[in-house]
Order: structure tokens, then C-alpha cells, then sequence
């Protein structure tokens, strides 16, 4: 699976490491990872799965 070079953590996520969960970006392709699991891999979710994600949090839906 394509590893993109530079990962980033959610803002929500905590300071001390608990509970981070980082996205990165590939081709077409948006990929979200358990920071403290990076071994297990990532959940690759399509561009448009993850902007109807976006606008659903966006809009308070999936709180």
C-alpha cells in the first residue's frame, strides 16, 4: 500500500499521545491510521467518501 511521506494529526487529538488518530494523503485517496498502531496499517477511504465525511462533521452530523 502507498505510504505517503508526511502524516498529520487531527487537531481532536490529545498532547500526551492517547486517542491520536493521523491522516494522510495518496493518489485520489484519503487514508486515516491509529497513531499509536501505526503497524496495523491504515483505513483508505476515496475522495468522495471522505468529503461527504468532512461536510457530515462539518455540519454536526457525526458528533
Amino acid at each position: 500500500m502507498y505510504d505517503p511521506r508526511q502524516w498529520r494529526k487531527s487537531s481532536y487529538s490529545s498532547t500526551t499521545g492517547a486517542n491520536c488518530v493521523e491522516v494522510g494523503q495518496a493518489p485520489g485517496t484519503m487514508l486515516v491510521r491509529d497513531t499509536q498502531h501505526r503497524h496495523l496499517g491504515s483505513l483508505a477511504f476515496g475522495a468522495g467518501e471522505w468529503r461527504s465525511f468532512v461536510d457530515g462533521l462539518k455540519r454536526g452530523e457525526l458528533v
